[in-house]
């Protein structure tokens, strides 16, 4: 989806960090054989992922929803060299694909995967985090931000995705549907918790930028 007029969208991504074969290669496969290919992060936003992780230089990551591992890897790019990167998704089919990947990377051996429901995996993690990354099942974004909270350090960053959800934040609200109804209580706790500040940057689907205070 583009939030600017095309064009200048091209421009936007022709000046900007090339994407690494890698992760072309990735993208690939995940289109050849996975459902639902639209779920990659993309290269224009995977450098953008990248961008952040290494100006923040995390010791510890936490990223929920791993998908084929795309966002997984751009995030890794930032990884401290004694850092670790804990992804967590629901869905088993997808771990060995991930791992293939990460292992061919230089992070691999940096990066823990974790297979079920991430309100349950969550409490379980005794860690603190330098840098969250959120992009799973949009009803529970709130529910991820309060287990997550407490455990992000001082100075910690929380990327959220999706949360102009299409365009669908600011369009008159059908009360069936659950999923922008969450994406916008969601973007209001951002705005409104005093623990953070927040900044929603018109990224591809909306990427918020949160910082614990």
């Amino acid at each position: 989806m583009h939030f600017l007029p095309e064009n200048l969208d091209n421009y936007v991504v022709e000046h900007s960090e090339q994407e690494p074969e890698l992760l072309q290669q990735l993208t690939r496969e995940t289109y050849q054989k996975i459902l639902q290919p639209i779920m990659l992060s993309g290269p224009y936003q995977g450098r953008v992922l990248s961008m952040i992780s290494k100006l923040i230089n995390p010791k510890t990551i936490l990223e929920l929803g791993t998908f084929t591992g795309y966002s997984t890897l751009c995030l890794a790019e930032g990884l401290h060299k004694d850092g670790k990167l804990h992804t967590i998704d629901i869905n088993e089919e997808l771990v060995d694909f991930q791992r293939k990947y990460f292992d061919r990377s230089n992070f691999g051996h940096q990066i823990i995967q974790h297979t079920g429901s991430a309100i349950d995996i969550i409490p379980s993690l005794d860690l603190t985090f330098d840098l969250v990354f959120i992009d799973a099942d949009k009803p529970n974004y709130s529910n991820y931000f309060h287990l997550i909270i407490d455990k992000l350090n001082p100075g910690g960053i929380i990327l959220s995705d999706n949360v102009l959800w299409h365009g669908k934040v600011v369009e008159p609200l059908d009360t069936k549907d659950k999923s922008t109804k969450a994406v916008l209580d969601y973007n209001t706790l951002l705005r409104n918790d005093e623990r953070i500040e927040t900044v929603l940057l018109p990224i591809r689907d909306g990427l918020t930028i949160s910082r614990k205070k």
